[in-house]
């Protein structure tokens, strides 16, 4: 028997319903070569499965679900079969679901409606079906920790950024950590693990560093699957984690050496395992006496979503930004690969509305989206991205008017006048209708 279900048993006093599932998705003919994406190369073996997790909400009025993929982006396809099928098994709508991929560069393509992605499709739709049946009421727990393994991977020399470890360079270590009790026990129902760094400890390797000189021969979930496998153990296997992935494009792990190398098991093991540790400790503390006495009792749900055109070197770029809102938490989503300083500034701007919880790699997949002041020393990220320095200030500006809507304390977010009520029902149907 787990230990912590022999005691620790404590009330639940809240209007929030919560229900989660996990499932394998794992491509099961492996050893005939599947190729890659993140950093290319054919890989015939699986270190670890790459799994599939549905969360659902549910406030008494409004539900939303949060899908997580260890898989290099929610690619428009995908996105859209995902959304269909939850919507589908659950009855929530296609456009309150957040499909949100961990980034890791050791899994198959997922760009195309083939069979990997419709199998994808499936399981989703079978862990969403799964979930559905068992809600649960729930209260929520928050709390933070930090990793040692991140690092930026820019540095500016001579007025221009290159590739370079740069411990000095802006990053953001901190793990932010949600857990969904139904107060049987001090196992969680679920686990939200927020952290900000590239899941590239498996790469294509460089011929200077060993063990693997022509890149990881694996398939793997990378340091988010090995996090997630070693919270789920500390539970005895009770309990299912989901990982977020944060604002990680220019933030990479610490792995030195030509000029990064791919990791070995003792190096995934360190990531996975900080990660990991960061989680359990805050998961542990969570449930002391102090912190229950914190927790909220009425957790209302908020959704808003809009599709904006960013400005693009070649052509405006078409990027779904959503925010939820569940209780006190904020979470806050972009289509592709956002510098760290993105964090910084909208946590800024929210100030001491909500706990923000900002999520790149969501809803589709734009690629690198650099801050406007990284564009002036060039480097990797603004070079790639397919948009301008004047995006910055849309999505910023965007993102400010979605967490209006979804905090509720501008006046035409709540106001009964006959006219605001009409103006906020109209934009829910367009939303609605349009994701």
């Amino acid at each position: 028997m787990n230990p912590t279900h022999q005691e620790g048993n404590f009330p639940v006093h809240s209007n929030l319903k919560a229900a989660v599932s996990q499932i394998d998705i794992t491509p099961g003919d492996v050893e005939r070569g599947v190729d890659i994406v993140g950093h290319r190369r054919i890989v015939k073996e699986v270190r670890d499965p790459l799994k599939a997790s549905v969360l659902l909400l549910d406030d008494g009025e409004t539900k939303v679900a949060i899908v997580t993929l260890d898989l290099i982006y929610a690619y428009e396809p995908m996105l859209r079969g995902i959304r269909a099928i939850v919507e589908k098994e659950t009855r929530i709508l296609g456009a309150n679901v957040i499909v949100a991929a961990s980034h890791t560069h050791s899994a198959p393509f997922c760009d195309k409606d083939d069979e990997f992605v419709q199998s994808v499709i499936e399981k989703v739709g079978a862990a969403a079906k799964d979930a559905n049946g068992n809600f649960k009421m729930a209260s929520v727990g928050y709390g933070e920790d930090e990793i040692s393994f991140s690092v930026n991977r820019r540095k500016v020399i001579d007025g221009r950024a290159i590739i370079r470890m740069n411990s000095d360079g802006p990053n953001d270590p901190r793990v932010k950590v949600l857990r969904f009790d139904d107060g049987e026990s001090l196992t969680p129902m679920a686990v939200l693990m927020h952290a900000t760094c590239h899941p590239c400890c498996f790469t294509w390797g460089d011929k200077g560093s060993q063990p693997y000189p022509d890149g990881y021969p694996r398939m793997s979930a990378d340091f988010p699957g090995e996090a997630r496998a070693f919270v789920e153990q500390i539970y005895g296997g009770e309990t299912n984690a989901l990982f977020l992935q944060g604002c990680a494009g220019d933030i990479r792990p610490n792995l030195h050496g030509h000029p990064y190398r791919c990791a070995d098991e003792a190096d995934i093991q360190w990531c996975g395992r900080d990660l990991g540790g960061a989680v359990v400790r805050s998961l542990a503390k969570q449930v002391t006496r102090e912190e229950l006495q914190t927790r909220e009792t009425f957790y209302k749900i908020r959704v808003a979503g809009e599709t904006v055109e960013l400005p693009g070197k070649e052509a405006p770029v078409p990027a779904e930004l959503m925010a939820v809102k569940v209780g006190p938490f904020l979470i806050l989503t972009m289509p592709g690969e956002p510098m760290v300083e993105y964090v910084f500034k909208l946590e800024a701007a929210i100030a001491d509305r909500a706990i923000p919880i900002v999520v790149g790699y969501a809803n589709g997949r734009l690629g690198y989206i650099a801050t406007a002041d990284s564009y002036e020393v060039g480097g990797y990220e603004p070079e790639k991205s397919p948009l301008t320095p004047e995006a910055e200030a849309v999505i910023l500006a965007a993102l400010g008017r979605l967490t209006d809507k979804v905090v509720g304390d501008v006046i035409t977010t709540f106001s009964k006048h006959p006219q605001d009520i009409a103006k906020r029902e109209a934009e829910e149907k367009e939303r609605s209708k349009t994701t």
